[in-house]
């Protein structure tokens, strides 16, 4: 799950300043067309768009870039804008914002979250993934790989394949390539575990890696095998799909080739081997089984390495003289073949591993150079994430975690667990994934604290439970989610209940506030005027001392009422964010009538405002609507931005009028920029129906320095301090500033929105052209 600020500041640096997201060549198909299409049967991979932020701008053009990479598999990319067509359940459901689908064979085939499919790579792998989910397998432990190698042995090829994560550019020459020789090999996915280490792999391998097991060996040279196990391959090249089909095809040479011909007479090697060494070994008629033998046990040590010809002397064609028991011919040099007196074959050995070598240390000088770059690009990758991920991640990599307050969850224990506490908090995450094992040690973290609690903390290795995860019942009780597509997840499980999705960020202060917060009943049934007044002024356990929630009193006639269901429901969605209270009968009409309103009435009391002024609110016809005008009464009139908001502040689909301070030196700085809110609060006020297309808000860039980094790139350099400026407009990219170095006070900002809302102001910068 990526932090939203991390990916709305790559945006920027990205490009997302200079370079349109022009999405005008993705194809967008109208919903004629995509019922035609979709009932013909074909393959299609749709995004249905209904408003576009930066994330999804980004992911529309990396949509775009793969629509004709999936083309050449049958697969016909484009996006329905839903705006313009509406497409039942797939234009109205809320998932559909952060989704997009796979349709095969004239139904859905597979939803992608948009934090799985983020680039073309990402987008073409786990597309030929999920369509060639029963000819590539995904193994686990070496138990399961074996049994793979008994059912393949004299059938079928392996090729095996690892790869450090999912959607990389590793991970889609393995689906591309598995798309043109599945029917002919078994491919075989890995991202870690225990089959790393059968093959000699260390986990923390940065480097992904392809094997090939001969499980389908001509009987004539069975004799060299004697393992249960298929004799395997690896791949000395980097992995490509280029690299990865020569390979096969070198796979697919003859293990020894018999010649009756001088080894300066042999043809060189043709396409596709035109570039692979060969080495030669002399047989004489008295020995010619043993030393087809030797040639066999050789070319298995060579495979992949060199081309094994086996030269019979008996022919009046070999001119070689007796002294020489062996040569060689590098591909390079194709005419010229050297000649050598062996008393070992592990001298050949040496002689192409060593070759093999050097070509490695000749890369190894750069590697070194580019080392303390790769480095820092790795600290700066972390640094794209939230801080509290980066710092989690870069001084825990290596580190063994301590899981002994986590209850492992598992297909067999799931019901149980979950049975025996009133809440499980199970993390689903991936130990390959660098942003599932940093959140986990934050996870940890939060269960230390809770540690006296009742909270159950779980987790789900979803590498080793694949089922689980995938949300298939292993018995008749259902599981009680959907499938986890993106990691890490966290869930809220509860007996008897629907599991609640976390979506805050990931950090322990964050993750441990939500649980707390769900740990009331949401609504709380108050029913005495003593509840009441703790309800709206204490925390209703000890775990909640030392945050301020806001709170939200629904006041009904009676607890049969209809819109008590419509109120229990909004606050079931607020629950681990707000703290929610149901007030009925005659405690309700007199608090109803205290405050001069008519019930039914909600009351939200928000925590910046204090609780003697909550806002009212009639009840809504529909939970939806209601949790809406919840929201919107809890929203500061004029909020600070922080990496933790700055997602929900941005899904409102305002235009921003943003006001950025900067760190004040001394208490004249303090009341200065005290001075600005204050008055940016007076053209809030001031401005009345004017400001409701706006949200009026600043960023403290001494408290949010990723602040700086998004003024930068709005304006192409950073302005002198205070700056405010309009962006996120919903008739463009534009962003226009506030002229610098211009007192900032209510009627001039007024008037210069004005300006703007005339075009009578010009740009000065852009987030998409």
């Amino acid at each position: 799950m990526w932090m939203c600020m991390a990916v709305f500041l790559l945006w920027m640096r990205s490009g997302g300043c200079t370079e349109k997201a022009n999405t005008s060549d993705l194809i967008e198909y109208t919903a004629a067309d995509f019922y035609e299409k979709l009932h013909s049967g074909k393959m299609m991979f749709i995004y249905f768009e209904r408003q576009v932020s930066p994330t999804i701008s980004l992911f529309l053009v990396e949509l775009e870039k793969s629509a004709d990479a999936l083309q050449d598999y049958g697969v016909l990319v484009g996006k329905v804008n839903c705006n313009k067509e509406l497409v039942r359940t797939y234009c109205t459901e809320e998932r559909v914002l952060h989704t997009a689908f796979l349709f095969r064979g004239g139904k859905e085939f597979l939803g992608f979250d948009l934090d799985t499919v983020f680039d073309v790579n990402s987008i073409v792998s786990e597309v030929l993934f999920a369509i060639l989910r029963e000819e590539v397998k995904y193994v686990h432990t070496d138990a399961d790989l074996l049994a793979m190698e008994k059912a393949a042995r004299g059938k079928k090829d392996i090729v095996l394949g690892y790869v450090r994560s999912l959607g990389t550019q590793e991970h889609r020459s393995m689906m591309e390539t598995a798309y043109v020789y599945g029917s002919k090999y078994q491919f075989i996915l890995i991202t870690g575990g225990p089959v790393l280490k059968h093959l000699g792999v260390s986990e923390l391998s940065h480097s992904s890696q392809v094997w090939f097991l001969h499980c389908r060996v001509h009987s004539g040279f069975m004799t060299a095998i004697t393992s249960e196990r298929c004799p395997l391959t690896r791949m000395r090249k980097p992995l490509s799909t280029l690299s990865l089909h020569s390979f096969l095809q070198l796979m697919e040479a003859p293990l020894v080739t018999e010649v009756y011909d001088d080894p300066s007479s042999v043809q060189s090697p043709q396409f596709p081997y035109q570039q692979t060494p060969q080495v030669f070994l002399f047989s004489r008629p008295a020995t010619e089984h043993l030393d087809l033998d030797t040639a066999i046990t050789l070319a298995w040590r060579l495979r992949g390495l060199a081309l094994l010809l086996l030269v019979h002397r008996q022919s009046p064609a070999v001119k070689t003289p007796d002294e020489y028991n062996a040569a060689y011919r590098l591909p390079e040099k194709s005419s010229e073949v050297k000649y050598l007196t062996l008393h070992d074959l592990d001298e050949v050995l040496e002689l192409f591993t060593n070759q093999e070598k050097e070509e490695e240390d000749g890369d190894e000088e750069e590697e070194d150079e580019e080392e303390g770059l790769e480095d820092e690009e790795e600290d700066s990758h972390f640094g794209n994430l939230d801080d509290e991920i980066s710092m989690s991640v870069y001084e825990n990599r290596g580190n063994l975690l301590d899981m002994d307050l986590i209850t492992q969850l598992t297909s067999d224990n799931l019901h149980a667990t979950v049975a025996q506490s009133s809440l499980t908090v199970a993390l689903f995450y991936l130990k390959w994934d660098a942003v599932s094992m940093a959140f986990l040690s934050s996870f940890i973290e939060v269960a230390e604290r809770l540690e006296d609690s009742k909270v159950q903390m779980s987790a789900v290795d979803c590498g080793e439970w694949t089922d689980l995860c995938a949300a298939l019942p292993g018995s008749s009780i259902p599981i009680p989610f959907e499938p986890i597509t993106a990691f890490p997840s966290v869930l809220l499980l509860r007996p008897q209940e629907s599991a609640q999705h976390y979506r805050g960020m990931l950090g322990t202060e964050a993750l441990h506030r939500f649980i707390i917060l769900s740990l009331p009943a949401s609504p709380m049934l108050l029913s005495t005027q003593e509840e009441v007044t703790s309800f709206l002024q204490k925390v209703p356990q000890p775990e909640l001392a030392g945050y301020k929630p806001d709170r939200v009193l629904g006041l009904f006639k009676t607890q049969t009422h209809a819109g008590v269901s419509l109120f229990t429901e909004a606050a079931k969605s607020l629950r681990g964010e707000v703290l929610t209270g149901l007030l009925t009968d005659g405690l309700a009409e007199q608090w109803a009538s205290g405050h001069t309103v008519d019930l039914p009435a909600v009351f939200v009391f928000p925590s910046w405002r204090t609780h003697t002024h909550p806002s009212t609110l009639s009840v809504s016809t529909s939970a939806e609507e209601l949790l809406s005008h919840i929201n919107t009464a809890l929203l500061h009139p004029l909020p600070e931005l922080t990496v933790e908001n700055l997602p929900s502040f941005l899904s409102l689909g305002k235009a921003l009028l943003l006001l950025f301070v900067g760190e004040e030196e001394d208490e004249i700085g303090r009341r200065q920029n005290q001075a600005l809110v204050e008055e940016m609060r007076g053209l809030v006020e001031s401005g009345g129906g004017r400001m409701e297309r706006y949200l009026a808000c600043w960023i403290h860039l001494g408290r949010t320095p990723a602040g700086m980094s998004v003024l930068g790139s709005y304006l192409g350099s950073l302005p002198p301090l205070p700056a405010l400026v309009l962006t996120h407009l919903p008739s463009g990219g534009e962003i226009y500033q506030y002229p610098p170095n211009t007192p900032i006070v209510a009627p001039s900002v007024l008037q210069w929105l004005q300006r703007v809302e005339d075009g009578a102001e010009s740009p000065a910068g852009s987030w998409e052209t």
